[in-house]
């Protein structure tokens, strides 16, 4: 693919449209609720606060799609970026948190609507209620997204050669990074014991079988459309798998916008803002060829989903804030760039000294 001309601040020019547009239904909305310009400052404050925390808590959501994007066909690619986001911002932001009230309290989705409406405290304690089957499943998914990055004989760039080395060495043990998960599991469910252990293990056993399964089906859909064109890479199976990272990145966000507000249409609001500047940072490290010039984001953004996953694993025993989730990601995603750029310059002056040393050098003939 060839790299845009299109400057940075162009990528978001829809997630700035997207953002006025939300900011302007957040403050109509605060108006209506609390009829007072205090309150309505104060929903137009959590709107800015929770896209802040989407931004931060899926931001390597962005490079892991864009990792997956760049070997996609450009049809797929446009499918992905357009439909995919629509499922991403009304399924996961709006519908998602709906769902889990209707399972939860065996209620129609008319009557979710309806009680997060007029009873958000109700709505937003059957939210919590929910959250340790949703971090058992979320967290044991995104650990097999990450550790499959890593136990792959194929990798050849390490970021940090003393964990990296051994985990590509050992994958040719095959399930290796299925048995790690699982020990995981059992350990996890030894600590927490009784009820919760058992609903821990059987949500986490969900979200391992859920990735095998997006596994199997990625493999064979896009091993159909190879066989139609030898150029067809990524099609629906990369979609279908896109879509339930997505979604596994979205658990911890949407449960933790309860802590800021109970109210399911200014969450929708705050999330939705965020999940276009995610859209809109993919569709640029895609164009741009970021992850080709950082060697280290990709890897940063990997480590940042494993200790994601480990990180809702511990929020079943006890709650983390947000923040801390959301700022060890960006932080690790930092340190990786900075390694890349550091990289990258080394690596220029090596050049340079090279082409110093090798230059030919200039014989002048003799004067006669």
């Amino acid at each position: 693919m060839s790299q845009s001309t299109t400057t940075t601040l162009g990528y978001f020019r829809w997630a700035f449209i997207v953002t006025a547009l939300g900011l302007i239904l957040g403050g109509v909305l605060g108006w209506q609720s609390t009829g007072t310009v205090g309150g309505t400052a104060t929903i137009f404050f959590i709107c800015v606060v929770l896209a802040v925390l989407e931004i931060s808590l899926s931001f390597d959501n962005a490079i892991v799609n864009a990792n997956k994007l760049k070997d996609m066909t450009p049809e797929w690619q446009h499918r992905f970026l357009t439909w995919g986001i629509l499922i991403a911002v009304f399924g996961m932001r709006i519908v998602f948190p709906l769902l889990i009230v209707v399972i939860a309290a065996q209620i129609g989705p008319i009557e979710a609507i309806v009680l997060a409406a007029s009873q958000p405290e109700e709505y937003s304690r059957i939210m919590h209620d929910a959250h340790l089957p949703i971090a058992a499943f979320g967290g044991t998914f995104l650990m097999m997204v990450g550790l499959s990055y890593f136990f792959n004989q194929e990798k050849d760039v390490h970021w940090i050669p003393f964990l990296e080395t051994p985990m590509a060495r050992f994958a040719g043990i095959k399930g290796i990074e299925i048995a790690v998960v699982l020990l995981l599991i059992l350990l996890f469910s030894r600590i927490l014991g009784g009820e919760d252990a058992d609903t821990f293990v059987y949500s986490a056993i969900y979200g391992l079988v859920t990735f095998l399964i997006v596994e199997v089906i990625g493999g064979l859909l896009d091993a159909q459309q190879q066989t139609m064109s030898a150029a067809a890479k990524g099609g629906l199976g990369a979609f279908i798998y896109l879509e339930v990272l997505d979604a596994s990145f979205s658990f911890d966000g949407v449960i933790g916008a309860f802590a800021l507000t109970h109210n399911l249409f200014i969450i929708a609001i705050g999330l939705g803002i965020g999940a276009m500047y995610v859209r809109s940072m993919t569709i640029m490290l895609v164009e741009k060829g970021t992850l080709t010039h950082y060697r280290y984001l990709e890897h940063g953004a990997f480590y940042a989903i494993l200790i994601l996953s480990v990180i809702m694993y511990v929020q079943t025993m006890f709650h983390i804030p947000e923040v801390i989730t959301g700022l060890g990601g960006a932080t690790l995603i930092g340190i990786s760039l900075w390694s890349s750029i550091r990289y990258n310059r080394r690596h220029v002056e090596e050049d340079k000294q090279a082409g110093t040393l090798d230059r030919p050098v200039e014989v002048k003939p003799s004067e006669a």
